[in-house]
This record gives C-alpha cells, structure tokens and sequence, in this order.
C-alpha cells in the first residue's frame, strides 16, 4: 500500500483539482503537494481528516481555498499529525484556526508562515502540549488587550515545555517582553525579527534559561540590549541578528563570549545597531570560520589585521574603517560577496589580486573610500562577479583589460576617479550588463556602437562629465529596456539621432524594473541558507543637482546637456509617451521646440531650462512664438566654462545664506549633494569670503565711476 505520496516543488505545474482521490488511499503516512495549484480542492481539510495514518502533511504555497463550515463539521478529531505545513497559502484566520484546533493534539510542527492570520494570537496555542516547532511569521499577528496589559507577550505559549522553535517574525505585535519568555528553557531558535517593540529593553534575564539557544533574530524590532558588564551568556550561538537594535554606542562585550566559539558562530548581524565605538582588539583574534559579517551603518573605526580574513559574506560599509584593504580568503562557499563602501580605506587595492578563491567572488564594492592608483589588470579569473563598484575613489590611469573577461557582470560603476583614454572594445563581452556608470572621469574618444550592439540589457547607461566627442551612435538606438541616458557635459557634436524613438521602456507602457538588484543565495551547508540582496542606486546629476535614484522606474530620463549639439529637436522624441525628463540645455540647437514630448508638461518638467541656452530655439516654453525671437548674441555657455561656473557656485551659496534660491539649471558642471547642501555651504562661504570681499569691492569701484561719469556729463 502507498505510504508517502510526493507530488511537491514543481513549480506549480500541477492543477491538481479536488482532492477526492486522495481519500481512497487510506494507508498514507507522508503527503507533499507543496507548490501545486489547489484553489479549487475546496475539500482539501474533509479528506485530509479521513487519513487516519497520516502524519506528515506539507500543502506550502498551493493556494488553498478557504475552509468551509460542512468540512469543519466532517474533521475527524483523532488525527495523527505531528508535522503540518500550510504557510503561503493567504488563509485567513477564519478559515483555519477551527480545523486546526480540532487536529493538533498530536502536533510537533506547525508552520503557518506567510497567510492573513489576524488579531490577538489565540490561546489554543498553549494547549498544544507535544509542540516544539512553531512558525507563525509574516502574517498579522496583535497582542490581545489583556496581554499588552500583562507581563508578557507569550504568556500561553511560554509555557509549551518542549518547545524549540518559536518565530513570530514580522507580524503586528507591541508591548513589552516578559521574562517569563525564560520559561522556554528547551529553545533552539527565538525569533522575533520585524515586530514594534520600540522603547523595550532585553536583559540578561530575558536569555539566562536558554542554554540550548542557537539561533537569535531580534532585527528590525527597535528593542534595546543592555546587559550587565561581564555577563557571561549560557549558550553558544551560531547566528546573530539584531539588525536595527540598539546595542551602542560601545561595542558589546558580550559577543565575545560567542567569537570564542567560532566553531558554531557563522552568522553575525549588528548593522545599524548605534555602535559608535573602534574595534575591540579581541575581534579578528579568533575570526576564521565566521561565515557571514554585516557591520554596516554603524560608526565603527578601526584597521583590519595583516592575516588573511577568511569569510564568505562581509558588509562593512558606511562606518569609519580605514588603513589599506585588508587580505579576503573566501572559504566553503559557492558565492562571496565583499562591501567596504563609504568608509576611509585608502592606497592602492593590489591586494584583490590575492583574494582567495576568487572565483566565487559575486559582488565587490569598494566606493566611496580613499583608495588610488592603478587598478590591477588581474580580474580574469573573477568569473562569477556579477556587480563591481569601485567608484568616488581616486583611481587613474586606462580601464584594465580584464573587465573584458567578467562575462557574468550585471553592474558595473567606476564613476567619480580618474580613469582615461578610450573606451576599451573588450568591455562588449559583458552583455549582461544592466547598469554601466562611467561618469566623472577623464574618458575621451568617440562613444563606441558597441554598446548599442552587444549590451543589449542596458537600464541604466551614464557617460556624463567625460571628454566624449563625435556623434551620438545610431546603434545606441536598439537599447530597447533603457530607462536613464545621461551623456551630459561632454563634447558630443551633430544632431539627435531620431532613432531614439527606439526606445521602448520610453515610448511604450512597459513593466520596467523598479531597481536594478542583486539578489544572491548562498548555501554553505546543508541546513543553512544565507540570502544577500544589493541595490547599486542611480546617482542622476540633474539641472545641478545629483540625487541617488535606487527606483530607477520611477524615472524615464535623457540628459543630453551641456555638449555641442546641432540642428533641429528631432520630430521622433514625441513617440518617447513615457518620457519623464528631458535636459537639451546648453547646446546649438536651432528651430522649434516640440510641443507634446511624454509626461514633460503634465509633470512640469516642460520649463526654460530644459532647453535654455540654445540660442536658435524658439516657441514654448523659452518664447511665445518662433516670429518674434531673434538670436541673442554671444556665444552659448557650453560645459567646461569654469570660470562662469565657479562665480556661479559662489552666487549661488551666498543666495542660500541670504534666504533666496538661484535658478542654476542653465550652467554645466555643477554639482550639489541633496544629503550635504548644509555642510556645502558653510565650507564654500568659508572659502568664499576673500572673493565676496573683492566682489563687493570692484562692484563698488564701478559704480563710483559710473556717478563721477554722470556728473561730468550732467556738468
């Protein structure tokens, strides 16, 4: 007879129907439809309470129908379940709290994960005596009136004596947290991630029973760690995650007592937690089999020691880290992932020619610090990186030939350093490039046609503030799923190519993407799985102003600025419905401006200075009508006048002191961070006052000549 059926993980390829049949096999101890489509077995819960051997019952994501009130009153109480799966089902509270109630005497795993459970969480969980598995997460869970007011928040299920698992992630809960929770002396795994705990303090008298404790997940619960100094935990734990809890500002002592155990310890989050304290001295010590490390948006200083860091996933950034990058081993594992960005290493980054197993290496950012010098020539073998970002350093000298070899890069960023020469031709072997920011360098030559015709996955695509020059290649037209084109601010000559019309994600209502994100799963062993998601953002420098963009759908734009572009504003842009940003300032631009280009006037992107400083266009928004317009004279301000840029600047800062703001979309190259515009200005004024002295001072001598000149002619 048929014991186990498994008809489970085939990506809902199954339409399974009722489930009558199912019925008839009477001797069934496992059943596994996991993934299948059973919207319409509506009398999923009548049969499965007619299997009267079976004890291991898994439906996850088969979009179950609701139960009905003739199947609840068919259930047969006397089931054998212990082990019960019924999470991404969206089944309401309703429909399943009855029918479980009435077969979970015998439970030893529950997890209803990912369904509309809703309100107080029902008492009936404490009488499932034989329980030690419980998940309850990413539903809508609250706290009955009377247990906000109690002491505790788990007051019925702290008190299941076997109990090993228990995840309440991410459902609606507040109040306080009792230390009755110790009474759960047998737990493995306690989490509590993603629930408003705001203002609550964790003790050593929450954790003290918990001797057997390996797993802890208090992220995003906004919960306070104050432990007594010297507090010796009783377990060993082998994750940490306390991501966006309050644990500084000094780093917590505690945690040594688990790095000294780093035969178990091999997962460790403590990004945005508040530390604003240096590096204890104890922490690379015993550092070799920590496996993931995210110490992120803290304010941790410190230098990494001479020995090799063996770790598979480490996110250090946006701290205060310095001294030279440190030697990476990237050991038992299939993907590694390194994130140093905005922090203050500094020299020369030869040593990522030396990282071990590099060829798992998928993700390398290294922004935003101090390094410089020449980027080694030694990428070939990183044949699984797909993101790389060494920008807003000081890097110099051509672009390494061995990019050419990354075949498997979706971002690229190098903006902001010092790179120059051409663009090199082994850069088309990276077709799957989705994002490509060359910005703020020194680039010069011609924009190559190989862009257009071998990265055809391109969203995002910057050349903004190079030396580029010649024409804009047609073949740049086929880059069907673009969404952002800034070639600003370079030397770009000829006409607008009318086949931009070509341009899909702006000419049609299309499903773009959101964000362009990485997102990488990693099993390095059997029962674990470390996910790691990265978002490169898009840094956009618009009319003067740059602003990071990490929805890039929610921006259709073309920024063609600053470049000595000619002719008429080709008729075809008006195909471009979905356009939602256009900058032609500061080109030679002659004829009529168009009238009807995507969302311009609705969104009033349609103003002057989108296409101010093209002393040949006429009609509106720059004039009423192309009749009455005759070319002022002078030469258009074209990018690279720094003179009139740097008065400008100063114009401007002055203005933002005086409690006026300067229209500043019609010059090239300048450049504000949205973040820093305070800190910008009073170092500018501080920089500025022998000018706005000089300025006061010729102002005043010109008009004191301009008097004496009136009066010797009125005389």
């Amino acid at each position: 007879m048929l014991e186990t059926l498994r008809l489970g993980g085939n990506g809902r390829v199954f339409n399974v129907g009722k489930l009558e049949w199912l019925s008839h096999l009477s001797s069934l101890k496992e059943v596994d439809l996991s993934f299948t489509n059973l919207s319409n077995a509506n009398d999923w819960s009548q049969v499965i309470s007619h299997l009267p051997l079976l004890q291991i019952l898994s439906l996850r994501h088969c979009d179950l129908p609701s139960i009905s009130s003739s199947s609840l009153s068919l259930a047969n109480s006397s089931t054998s379940l212990t082990y019960l799966d019924l999470s991404d089902n969206n089944l309401p509270s309703s429909a399943i709290y009855p029918w479980l109630f009435n077969v979970s005497s015998n439970l030893v795993s529950l997890n209803l994960s990912s369904n509309q459970l809703k309100g107080p969480i029902p008492e009936a969980f404490g009488n499932m005596m034989a329980i030690q598995e419980l998940y309850l997460s990413d539903n809508l869970l609250i706290l009955a009136e009377n247990q906000v007011r109690g002491d505790s928040v788990l007051n019925e299920i702290g008190k299941l004596p076997d109990l090993r698992v228990l995840d309440l992630g991410y459902n609606l809960l507040n109040g306080s947290i009792s230390k009755s929770i110790g009474q759960l002396s047998n737990l493995h795994v306690l989490r509590l991630a993603g629930n408003s705990f705001d203002g609550n303090v964790i003790s050593e008298a929450h954790l003290s029973n918990f001797t057997y404790l390996q797993v802890l997940d208090l992220s995003f619960t906004s919960l306070t760690l104050k432990f007594n100094t010297g507090w010796i935990p009783p377990f060993h734990l082998s994750q940490i995650m306390l991501r966006s809890c309050k644990l500084g500002p000094r780093f917590p002592d505690w945690l040594r007592t688990q790095m000294d155990f780093l035969e178990v310890l091999e997962y460790l989050d403590i990004s945005a937690s508040g530390i604003s304290d240096s590096l204890p001295y104890w922490f690379w010590d015993p550092f070799q089999r920590l496996r993931y490390l995210n110490m992120s948006f803290n304010q941790i200083s410190g230098t990494f020691p001479n020995n090799s860091i063996h770790i598979s996933h480490l996110d250090l950034s946006s701290n205060n880290f310095s001294g030279p990058l440190p030697h990476f081993s990237l050991d038992f594992s299939d993907t590694g992932t390194i994130n140093l960005s905005k922090n203050k290493f500094n020299g020369s980054v030869s040593r990522i020619c030396n990282i071990t197993d590099e060829s798992s290496l998928a993700l390398l950012d290294l922004s935003n610090n101090q390094f410089s010098g020449v980027v080694p020539d030694c990428f070939h073998s990183f044949r699984s990186l797909k993101a790389l970002n060494l920008g807003d350093n000081s890097f110099s000298g051509s672009l390494p030939s061995s990019l050419g070899s990354l075949t498997s890069l979706e971002m690229l960023s190098l903006r902001g350093n010092k790179f120059s020469g051409e663009l090199p031709l082994y850069l088309q072997n990276c077709t799957d490039l989705k994002f490509l920011d060359l910005s703020d360098n020194e680039l010069s030559g011609e924009i190559p046609p190989w862009i257009g015709q071998q990265i055809l996955s391109l969203v995002f695509l910057s050349l903004q503030r190079n030396q580029f020059r010649g024409r804009i290649p047609q073949q740049l037209c086929e880059l069907k799923y673009l969404q952002i084109l800034d070639l600003s601010v370079n030397k770009i000559s000829d006409s607008i190519p009318p086949c931009l019309k070509n341009f899909n994600s702006m000419a049609k209502k299309v499903s773009l993407d959101r964000r362009i994100e990485l997102h990488l799963l990693d099993k390095p062993y059997v029962e674990s799985l470390i996910d790691v998601r990265y978002v490169d953002e898009a840094l956009i420098t618009w009319k003067g102003t740059k602003q990071n963009y990490p929805q890039l759908g929610l921006l259709l734009a073309i920024d063609l600025s600053c470049n000595k572009l000619r002719g008429e504003i080709p008729e075809e842009l008006i195909s471009l419905q979905e356009l939602v940003a256009l900058n032609l300032s500061r080109n030679f631009f002659t004829g009529k401006i168009l009238q009807k280009i995507g969302h311009l006037r609705q969104l009033e992107s349609f103003d002057p200075s989108s296409f101010s400083h093209n002393s040949g266009l006429c009609g509106p928004p720059v004039s009423p009508n192309c009749s009455m317009v005759e070319p002022p004279p002078g030469k258009p301000a074209v990018g690279g006048e720094e003179d009139s840029d740097d008065q400008f600047m100063k114009w401007f800062y002055i203005g933002m002191g005086l409690g006026f703001v300067v229209g500043f979309w019609g010059f090239c190259g300048v450049v504000f961070f949205k973040r820093s515009w305070r800190h910008s200005y009073y170092r500018y004024l501080d920089s500025a006052k022998d000018w706005v002295y000089v300025s006061f001072v010729l102002l005043k001598t010109r008009l004191v000549r301009r008097i004496k000149g009136f009066s010797t002619r009125s005389d």
